[in-house]
């Protein structure tokens, strides 16, 4: 059985940020602002399918999925990019391989105790952020 990532999920580690944001192209005021939001994570998880919404001061992001189902997605709060996203298992992780403009990108989600990790990549560059389930 996959592990249950259904909960809310505030962020309380968040490293190499900003080399992420330049491999995406992000401009300098936009990361500025980035590195001092602190997003909250909301996951509901029902079998294979899911919903991550992202919010934050400044904006929400939410994006749907079934496991092995490619989806088209927009970066919406990131570099507004579309990707042909598909997210599978790997064992208990959460694997996304994101293809479009840039190389490498994609995200993987995986949970220790009570907190999740994130691990975004693009191009050469990974950030790793941790959360904290709150509920």
């Amino acid at each position: 059985m996959p592990a249950d990532y259904n909960g809310t999920w505030e962020i309380i580690s968040n490293e190499n940020l900003d080399g992420y944001m330049i491999a995406l192209g992000i401009d300098f005021a936009t990361r500025k602002v980035a590195s001092l939001l602190k997003p909250r994570k909301a996951i509901k998880q029902d079998g294979d399918c899911f919903t991550f919404q992202t919010s934050t001061t400044l904006r929400n992001y939410e994006c749907s999925f079934k496991i092995g189902e490619e989806f088209d997605e927009v970066t919406k709060g990131m570099d507004n990019r579309l990707c042909k996203s598909v997210v599978t298992w790997d064992n208990d992780k959460l694997v996304c391989v994101q293809k479009g403009e840039k190389e490498n990108r994609g995200w993987t989600h995986w949970i220790q105790g009570d907190e999740l990790h994130l691990e975004l990549k693009c191009e050469d560059q990974v950030c790793k952020q941790i959360f904290k389930r709150t509920q």
